[in-house]
């Protein structure tokens, strides 16, 4: 069985459901969402309330600088590097991507879960 990194969007409904299919059928799987640490997933609302006003320059020092993020960070980055796979669940945003990324550079394996009426993108091919 693989470890799954689940790589999504809190703004996706299919998430938990997909989840919880891929544990039932065996495989382990880090879920953003319930981080093994056992404290909830990282949000930026943890942070500043407010956080979608922010100025360029308060994201770049509350990305690092604040020990929330950086706690979020680690805990997805150790994440990655324990699973031997990615699946990328479509759609989903920035972060989900660059994850994605990651595990194509390290040479793991990248699946990309999508379904009808996602826009096409050429780079998908770097998945396998």
């Amino acid at each position: 069985m693989a470890r799954i990194y689940a790589a999504s969007s809190w703004r996706n409904p299919h998430q938990p459901a997909i989840v919880a299919l891929l544990r039932k059928a065996g495989h382990e799987v880090y879920d953003f969402r319930n981080p093994f640490n056992g404290r909830p997933g990282f949000a930026w609302r943890e942070i500043d309330p407010n956080w979608q006003n922010w100025t360029a320059e308060q994201y770049r020092e509350f990305v690092t600088t604040h020990p929330i993020a950086a706690a979020g960070y680690v805990s997805d980055l150790r994440a990655m590097e324990w699973a031997d796979t990615c699946l990328l669940i479509l759609p989903c945003g920035r972060s989900a991507h660059l994850e994605a990324g990651w595990f194509c550079g390290r040479g793991k394996r990248c699946i990309i879960l999508t379904c009808d009426g996602e826009e096409p993108e050429l780079m998908a091919l770097l998945a396998t």
